[in-house]
């Protein structure tokens, strides 16, 4: 006799529109990182470009191992649409780090965007913990507000 596989449970905490504490403090402190970068760069700071380069697409990078991980806590398996936001976070932010400074911080800026209007959306069907859908517009546009400027910033 062989018992189904065990899946984990959904969480309360997972659910719930509210904001937990350590999302705020660990999602928009690395984000804050890239409008300080671009005030770094505008006030001529060496190297604060490239810092701001690869500080967003790591985070980006890792944004996209976070849906990869949430993936497998939805209720009946993983869902296409989660590894489609997983590749395409991880596409981003990897190309961005070969880029050079102006359309790296493009591909970052429209990765950052899909964000902003996927993780709602996945939130909204339980692909991802519910507070998402409140947690991460304003915090990506912090991150898109700090990347539009050090793409403004970078050299053509």
């Amino acid at each position: 006799m062989t018992s189904p596989t065990p899946t984990p449970a959904p969480t309360p905490e997972g659910a719930s529109p509210r904001i937990p504490a350590l999302s705020l403090i660990f999602g928009y402190g690395p984000v804050l990182v890239l409008p300080i970068a671009a005030l770094a760069a505008w006030t001529g700071m060496p190297l604060a470009l490239l810092i701001g380069q690869i500080w967003g697409a790591a985070i980006l990078i890792f944004l996209a191992g976070v849906a990869r991980g949430l993936s497998f806590f939805t209720p009946g398996g993983t869902h296409v649409s989660q590894m489609a936001t997983m590749a395409l976070r991880f596409s981003l932010g990897l190309l961005a780090l070969i880029a050079g400074p102006s359309t790296g911080f493009g591909l970052l800026i429209l990765g950052y965007a899909s964000i902003a209007l996927t993780d709602p959306w996945l939130a909204s069907w339980g692909g991802a913990p519910g507070h998402f859908a409140r947690l991460r517009p304003p915090q990506m546009v912090v991150a898109i507000v700090g990347l539009i400027a050090l793409f403004l910033l970078a050299p053509r």
